[in-house]
């Protein structure tokens, strides 16, 4: 099993109210982050890079993959909350929805998939996956890269903690914590990418 496990999220996104929300890709700020932490060696020793299939999660995944020579997984089941039932929704009336969907767990607010049942995705595919990848001492670390909804799902129970948007990242994305393996502790809350590289 890998040594440790980072979560990053996808950074800034081009936003198009007539593209389906699975298909925006990553704006330029959110390109040039990803292109200096992969021009970086933060995440060396990174052998597995596993991404939700959005669009704007593999713009993120594939030129980290490709810098550090490792495997890259596509698995659909890391996709954000699923919210197909609003679509696009003008910034803060998504705000209000998120709110509502973190404050409300085992409600489907407004149609989203409820947060409990999100964060029983995520978590359980995160464990699976982990387990698909083979024992060795030269196994290296993994990355799996996603989004901040799910993510901060993800970090909530690995934690410990109740669902609460408290715990969530930081505005723009591209941010990260860390967990153990094999314990799931993390190392500490939300970081931006950038603490990987200072």
């Amino acid at each position: 099993m890998p040594r440790i496990a980072r979560y990053l999220t996808h950074p800034e996104v081009q936003i198009d109210p007539l593209i389906d929300i699975r298909h925006w890709s990553l704006n330029a700020k959110g390109r040039a982050r990803v292109a200096a932490l992969a021009a970086s060696d933060a995440l060396r020793g990174t052998r597995h890079v596993i991404s939700s299939d959005e669009v704007k999660a593999t713009d993120t995944a594939r030129p980290l993959a490709k810098a550090l020579g490792a495997e890259l997984w596509i698995r659909p089941a890391l996709h954000e909350n699923e919210r197909s039932a609003t679509g696009f929704l003008p910034p803060d009336e998504f705000e209000r929805t998120a709110d509502r969907f973190f404050a409300h767990p085992d409600d489907s607010v407004r149609g989203w998939e409820t947060a409990r049942a999100a964060q029983a995705r995520v978590v359980g595919e995160v464990h699976r996956l982990l387990a698909q990848i083979p024992a060795g001492d030269d196994v290296g670390d993994v990355l799996f890269v996603g989004h901040g909804g799910v993510g901060t799902l993800l970090y909530c129970a690995l934690a410990g903690l109740p669902i609460d948007r408290r715990h969530d990242q930081m505005p723009g994305g591209g941010c990260v914590f860390a967990f153990d393996l094999p314990d799931g502790l993390p190392h500490g809350p939300w970081a931006q990418m950038e603490s990987l590289i200072a």
